[in-house]
């Protein structure tokens, strides 16, 4: 049997892609044309803010546009000390280290602490970036039902108690908008002599009293002992971190393989996170406005009838099952000049196609006036398209 050409092989992959409903496109978005943004992570609004570019601009004049080298070789420079130092202060930790992206902190480390001997214990509705990492770490891996403390403890009871053990978890679960039990998952952990990492990629300047997340000062390094973050969220600029122990961050440094064999973050970068901490920590009024808007939201929505799901958080999707009907609902919403996510399988399970709307502390009473009278006008078009097909 002949082989198929690499051609005729991606173009059936695809075909099969797009029949499933499943083709994702990109946009390019223009500054002067923009739709209103209810899909991106700027919880803070940081992102625009000129304090943050201005911040970039300088170190870039100074430092140059790129980190030139890795941070083992020549690219450390004092921006990057100066961010850690900021971070590990902000978290709670002794030290933090630097990543180019959230995806390769959760790989770098899963993959360095891991191996064949470690039992990793996963929430089934993980980041693709920590399910990904365990997989190539090469440890076996167990995924407990979401939330599900209980299921959880029955995996831990049947692990080799000679193993190392180590539970991971999002600390707020990016297409849900739920917040981990971090108290429940520490007590687990220590139970079973297990350590628990928490990717707080979307609580980290959303949540704690200082916008130090759902872990944060709150849960120190006895409850959990690594603490991933993004900085391209709320944060508003690019890169990631892990914070922890010591002894955690000097492994990383040694063994971390896309800390070590990464060129460092382009100065500029550093510096506008820097410049955005500043702002997190002198303006609370910004967490204050979200926090407000998200209550809003969920009260009109509620009063709507539109299918909330229980999160408290920036993330609030309204779960609509099938994938046509979730495309449908974006493409109504686009026309109207509103961007919002539009995610199907395999991001999210299979029948829980939703739309994920993301709130900002840069919109505006209008502006989610306009997000709820979008929504309102797709339920209407849907009753619409429904009574003229019923007989």
């Amino acid at each position: 049997m002949a082989t198929r050409d690499w051609p005729s092989r991606l173009a059936e992959r695809g075909e099969a892609h797009r029949a499933r409903g499943l083709w994702r496109q990109r946009r390019t978005a223009s500054p002067d044309t923009a739709p209103l943004d209810f899909a991106g992570n700027d919880y803070l609004g940081l992102a625009g803010d000129p304090r943050l570019a201005e911040a970039m601009a300088r170190a870039a004049r100074r430092l140059g546009a790129g980190g030139r080298a890795s941070h083992l070789v020549s690219g450390h420079l004092a921006v990057h000390e100066a961010l850690e130092c900021r971070l590990a202060e902000l978290t709670g930790r002794p030290r933090a280290l630097l990543f180019s992206t959230g995806y390769m902190a959760n790989l770098g480390t899963l993959q360095a602490l891991c191996d064949g001997e470690t039992r990793v214990f996963q929430d089934r509705l993980n980041h693709a970036s920590l399910l990904d990492g365990a997989a190539l770490s090469g440890a076996p891996s167990r995924r407990f039902h979401h939330g599900d403390l209980a299921d959880l403890a029955r995996l831990l009871e049947r692990a080799p108690a000679e193993a190392p053990k180590l539970v991971v978890s999002d600390g707020v679960f990016s297409m849900d908008g739920d917040v981990a039990d971090i108290a429940g998952l520490a007590a687990l952990a220590r139970h079973h002599r297990a350590w628990l990492m928490i990717d707080d990629a979307h609580g980290l300047g959303v949540l704690g009293e200082q916008g130090d997340g759902c872990v944060g000062r709150a849960h120190g390094v006895e409850d959990v002992p690594i603490l991933v973050g993004t900085l391209g969220k709320a944060l508003g600029s690019g890169g990631a971190f892990v914070a922890g122990s010591q002894a955690l961050i000097d492994h990383l440094i040694q063994f971390a393989r896309p800390y070590v064999y990464t060129t460092a973050q382009p100065p500029g970068v550093a510096a506008a996170t820097l410049a955005a901490l500043e702002i997190l920590a002198e303006e609370p009024e910004r967490r204050a406005r979200l926090t407000r808007l998200i209550a809003r939201f969920r009260a009109e929505a509620a009063g709507l009838g539109l299918p909330l799901a229980q999160s408290h958080t920036p993330i609030q999707p309204l779960v609509l099952g099938e994938n046509r009907r979730v495309m449908a609902w974006a493409e109504r919403l686009t026309r109207r000049g509103l961007l919002v996510g539009a995610i199907r399988a395999p991001t999210v399970p299979r029948g829980q196609a939703r739309l994920r709307i993301t709130l900002s502390a840069a919109h505006t009473d209008s502006d989610l006036e306009a997000l709820l009278e979008g929504l309102t006008a797709c339920r209407a078009a849907e009753r619409s398209s429904a009574a003229e097909v019923t007989p």
